[in-house]
């Protein structure tokens, strides 16, 4: 066999790995480990698999992962997101389906400090779920919106998904944060929307809440202004320059525990917990991304990425179908195996077709992100249902029931884009030319 039918076999061998359940970090690097060997030789094959894992592990870059995780979870364990939701419960609360809106508020704003989308799902279906349970809203509604807006954490500052996506395409971070901005937020008001829609049609799965005085509206800013702060410093330094995004993560991470601190918001125990959450999380990420090298170290050997770039340029299809064709992959595949794994695997191998095409990169890096979020709330692989089922124990049944009419947002959000990119390019273009 050549070098492209031998890389063509392995990829199958690799999926069917996929089915046994092992994990796929470990599968990545075992195919691209024995691949390597067949191709080159057992000596070649040891020295790559060592020096990839060395690389990833002691990379200064990939540290803005296990900071930004341990920024969020700081800000998780320190209550800060029972705080913001208490703050924007007291604006939005009565309006129709205003406990809902002020989940998607809530969340959106704690988004600014954590890179989590399964710590975002977690947090607010402990905290949100029973207080609309208290006020009558529909399970069907709390549990969908809370699965929901767990998925902003992929395209909304600071991602852990876009990091990464940058990272493997070779793309600024800082611009990456930029450009989900205005698409977090489209999706956020759509989210919106929708719940307003659902209610206007059915009053019933939405009993109206309290309404606020201004004074204590006022009253709960401060909780609002940390976060509003501590946000734009991180993005406001990355887009002057000022720092690096590890550096950047580094500040957001003191600032938050400062903040922590001061307002004696975070035990030591809590502290610890952070700390162990953001290692296990940080150490599973990085173990993906050097198996993911050893892979692309043999793929790219076998010219399987290049070939099919080629292939793909070549085709009498529009670019715009096959960029369609490519995002579809990215959402099946991340149906079957955690999506953001999926999306470590498969960039490597698209992304090269997408800069022969002559798409914006930063742009298809949001693209992607979105397809993610769709690919965290549709079975059977939805890990943001999973951990709302795992907490409030609710049927699947109900909790799909819910989460489908915010997939419109989604699509919506995903048509929009498509159309209109400069919305994604927009805000780098502006401050980081």
């Amino acid at each position: 066999m050549n070098d492209v039918a031998i890389g063509i076999v392995a990829i199958a061998i690799l999926m069917a790995l996929f089915l046994t359940g092992i994990e796929l970090a470990f599968a990545m690097a075992l195919i691209g480990f024995l691949g390597y060997a067949y191709l080159v030789s057992f000596s070649a094959a040891c020295n790559l698999l060592a020096k990839d894992f060395f690389e990833t592990f002691s990379s200064y870059t990939l540290t803005v992962i296990p900071l930004f995780v341990l920024m969020g979870q700081i800000a998780y364990n320190s209550g800060t997101a029972k705080r913001l939701y208490g703050a924007a419960y007291k604006f939005v609360g009565h309006v129709p389906g205003g406990l809902a809106m002020t989940t998607v508020v809530a969340a959106t704003l704690f988004k600014a400090m954590c890179g989590s989308t399964l710590a975002t799902a977690a947090t607010f279906a402990s905290l949100a779920v029973p207080e609309m349970q208290r006020y009558g809203y529909s399970r069907k509604l709390s549990t969908g919106i809370v699965a929901s807006v767990g998925t902003l954490g992929v395209i909304f500052p600071p991602s852990i998904t876009l990091i990464i996506f940058g990272l493997i395409a070779e793309q600024s971070i800082g611009q990456l944060f930029l450009a989900g901005i205005i698409p977090g937020l489209m999706i956020s008001l759509f989210f919106m929307c929708i719940i307003y829609g659902w209610v206007k049609i059915n009053p019933s799965i939405a009993p109206k809440a309290e309404r606020f005085s201004w004074k204590e509206r006022i009253r709960s800013v401060p909780d609002l202004l940390w976060v509003a702060i501590i946000f734009t410093v991180v993005m406001g330094g990355l887009m002057k320059g000022f720092f690096s995004p590890t550096e950047a993560a580094t500040i957001g991470t003191v600032a938050v525990l400062i903040v922590a601190f001061g307002k004696e918001h975070l035990p030591f125990k809590k502290l610890i917990i952070s700390f162990d959450e953001s290692l296990r999380t940080g150490c599973m990420v990085l173990t993906l991304l050097a198996g993911s090298a050893v892979l692309g170290h043999f793929l790219a050997i076998t010219e399987i990425p290049m070939m099919a770039a080629d292939w793909t340029a070549g085709l009498s299809l529009n670019r715009n179908l096959i960029l369609i064709c490519i995002m579809l992959i990215y959402l099946i595949g991340g149906s079957f195996i955690d999506d953001l794994a999926f999306m470590i695997l498969a960039t490597p191998i698209f992304y090269p077709v997408v800069q022969k095409l002559g798409f914006d990169p930063i742009w298809f890096g949001i693209m992607i992100g979105i397809t993610v979020m769709i690919g965290a709330v549709i079975p059977p692989v939805a890990m943001c249902v999973f951990v709302v089922k795992k907490i409030t124990g609710e049927d699947f049944k109900v909790i799909y029931g819910g989460v489908y009419p915010f997939l419109l947002s989604l699509f919506a959000c995903a048509v929009i884009l498509f159309i209109f990119p400069q919305i994604a390019t927009f805000l780098p273009g502006l401050f980081m030319k």
